[in-house]
């Protein structure tokens, strides 16, 4: 049987001999793995301590909390008898309430017994001071006398039992002969709960981090959890080891507590053997409903290609390679091509182009196609992020620092929508260490805020809009045109990757980003005059709906009128669709609502644009 001990523990039974005094910090709530018999059990980390002081020859622990005051452990009756012999206690159910003062005094006591070897666990000892690099007079004595302890406390040897012989023969040495201390362990949530003087000045104080579990912790508790799981008893042994595959797999960064939680909801919901991917994935996000597995969601991205057309002009490539992602992201195929499971998001897009080609439209088509809902994306713009310490506002300040229990942006929005599509927009105006916090999301699908709280991104799929390669820089500090309406779309894509590969991997010094979002990257193209036609008709078409839904009035735009509209709103594309939106706004929706207010619509049905004209730059608009 391979030992499972997590270092914490065999860190403790090395440094007992030479220390007095441990801070025990980092994952202190989660179970640990304990020997019983064959195998190995979950446990409470008071436990496992104690079979581990038992077997060094430790009599008892005396447990202290500021809520409950003192206790002894565990609650045998051989056991409470012992320690409240040595330290005369006078325990009223099961606990003794207790004040620092008590306590620094009960502390001094343990320290020098010889009586039995035991242990003080001082636990919840974040709560003990209030602020800790502000405390109070008795808080200060409190924390000094245990400073001070730590360095006057020497290893003991307990007492042999009274009415023992003196050996003539000196013993062979063994564990309860050897002198080691009567340890006092500060369980904490970080170091910093403590007043930062108390560990730094003494050599007697020993940290022990309480690590989240690995590989084969996980693996161990995963083979007994998925026993309890509907279909165990009629799967084959194959079926078994690939269940406990993927449940460690999928469990990488979660407590062995996390993991008994999942085998319960599990047994809870009916999720069978098989599915127990299933109970990971709900039990990170928070859902037991899975939108990905739905058949409307596969119907719809059949006829997806045409629909993203119709409403992104003149970008066949991008939509044909959205789809595609969209496809694989549907079916679970994501990072299939790694060997283990992967958290990784969903789907990730890059969006590359000239500005007002249709990047954000096709990141609303494509959330209104997913979830029937355009608005259900969650965006941030990224030039709102152009400095270091606009991160915290993204992902949360880290501990210490104003605001850091408020969580991020970032992760807040996704922990309370995690099936959803994620725009960030114009990614290269984010600072570069903002950007590194990608990574993680691209890789692992998750990320942890300053609270300590993780969001899973293993459910969303994440777009990138970016401006990268239309411009460059001329090597003077001038920007240039890199890619021209007048070139074809193989020459922009080209141009367009060289330009965003030579940002990531030159200028950043990042190309392990580039190298996470791999061959997602979509290239739009110019919008063409051809392509232009049909995007004025489809906001002229908005136009006239809009109209018949606010005042129920029908709006006659005649040929010549939408021919003249074309020539003033096409004449210069290089702002692509958000230009021709913009012209048009001024040459004809603007004087259109003036025209209407000053006409009386009352009882009229239908008017219809007679003329289009402009005077001193100023246009109007004739209408019968």
């Amino acid at each position: 049987m391979s030992d499972l001990t997590p270092r914490w523990l065999r860190d403790l039974d090395r440094l007992l001999p030479i220390r007095s005094q441990f801070v025990v910090s980092g994952n202190i709530r989660d179970s640990v793995l304990s020997p019983v018999g064959d195998g190995w059990l979950q446990v409470p980390l008071l436990r496992a301590l104690w079979e581990r002081l038992k077997a060094q020859g430790y009599g008892y622990i005396l447990v202290y909390d500021p809520a409950d005051g003192l206790r002894v452990y565990p609650n045998e009756p051989a056991v409470v008898a012992l320690a409240t012999q040595i330290h005369e206690l006078k325990l009223q159910d099961g606990a003794m309430p207790m004040g620092l003062e008590s306590l620094t005094t009960l502390r001094r006591r343990l320290a020098a017994s010889r009586a039995a070897r035991g242990a003080l666990v001082l636990d919840f000892a974040s709560r003990l001071a209030r602020a800790p690099d502000h405390l109070d007079a008795g808080e200060h004595r409190f924390f000094v006398a245990a400073e001070k302890l730590s360095l006057s406390a020497t290893p003991i040897v307990p007492k042999p039992p009274e009415g023992t012989a003196p050996a003539t023969v000196p013993p062979e040495p063994t564990l309860s002969s050897l002198p080691l201390f009567n340890p006092i362990l500060w369980l904490v949530n970080r170091p910093q709960d403590l007043p930062s003087w108390f560990a730094l000045d003494s050599e007697r104080i020993a940290a022990l981090i309480v690590g989240r579990p690995d590989y084969e912790a996980r693996q161990a508790a995963a083979r007994r959890l998925v026993a309890l799981l509907p279909g165990h008893a009629e799967a084959d042994a194959a079926q078994r080891a690939e269940a406990v595959r993927r449940f460690t797999d999928g469990t990488d960064g979660l407590s062995l507590a996390a993991l008994a939680d999942i085998a319960q909801l599990a047994v809870r919901q009916g999720i069978p053997l098989a599915g127990i991917d299933d109970a990971v994935r709900s039990y990170k996000v928070g859902a037991t409903d899975n939108p990905w597995r739905k058949d409307y969601l596969r119907d719809k991205i059949r006829n997806a290609r045409a629909a993203l057309e119709d409403r992104v002009k003149g970008q066949h490539q991008a939509a044909t390679k959205t789809v595609d992602i969209l496809m694989r992201s549907v079916m679970g195929l994501t990072g299939a091509q790694a060997r283990a499971g992967s958290g990784r998001p969903r789907g990730v897009l890059f969006f590359a182009g000239p500005t007002g080609v249709g990047k954000t439209e096709l990141a609303k088509t494509l959330t209104q196609l997913i979830f029937g809902d355009e608005r259900a994306y969650i965006r941030f713009d990224m030039s709102e992020f152009a400095e270091e310490h606009t991160g915290a506002r993204l992902l949360g300040a880290p501990p210490g620092y104003i605001g850091y229990d408020a969580g991020g942006e970032l992760t807040d929005a996704v922990k309370e929508r995690p099936f959803s599509v994620i725009l960030f927009d114009e990614i290269e105006k984010a600072h570069p260490r903002i950007l590194d916090k990608f990574l993680q999301i691209l890789e692992d699908g998750r990320l942890t805020d300053g609270r300590g709280d993780t969001a899973y991104f293993s459910e969303a799929i994440l777009i990138f809009t970016s401006n990268l390669g239309i411009y460059v820089d001329d090597g003077h500090g001038n920007r240039t045109q890199n890619v021209r309406p007048s070139d074809s779309y193989e020459v922009v894509e080209t141009r367009v990757r060289e330009a965003i590969a030579d940002h990531f991997k030159y200028r950043l010094g990042r190309p392990e980003i580039l190298n996470r979002i791999g061959d997602n990257i979509v290239v739009f193209n110019f919008i063409v005059p051809e392509v232009a036609v049909l995007i004025l008709a489809g906001m002229l078409k908005n136009v006239t709906r809009r109209l018949a839904e606010e005042h129920q009035l029908e709006l006659v735009i005649p040929d010549p009128i939408r021919a003249r509209l074309l020539d003033l709103c096409t004449r210069d594309l290089s702002n692509g669709g958000r230009g021709i939106g913009n012209t048009l706004e001024s040459v004809f929706i603007n004087p259109l609502a003036r025209a209407l207010f000053a006409l009386d619509l009352e009882g009229r049905a239908q008017v219809t644009v007679a003329a289009i004209e402009e005077r001193d730059k100023v246009f109007s608009v004739a209408l019968r």
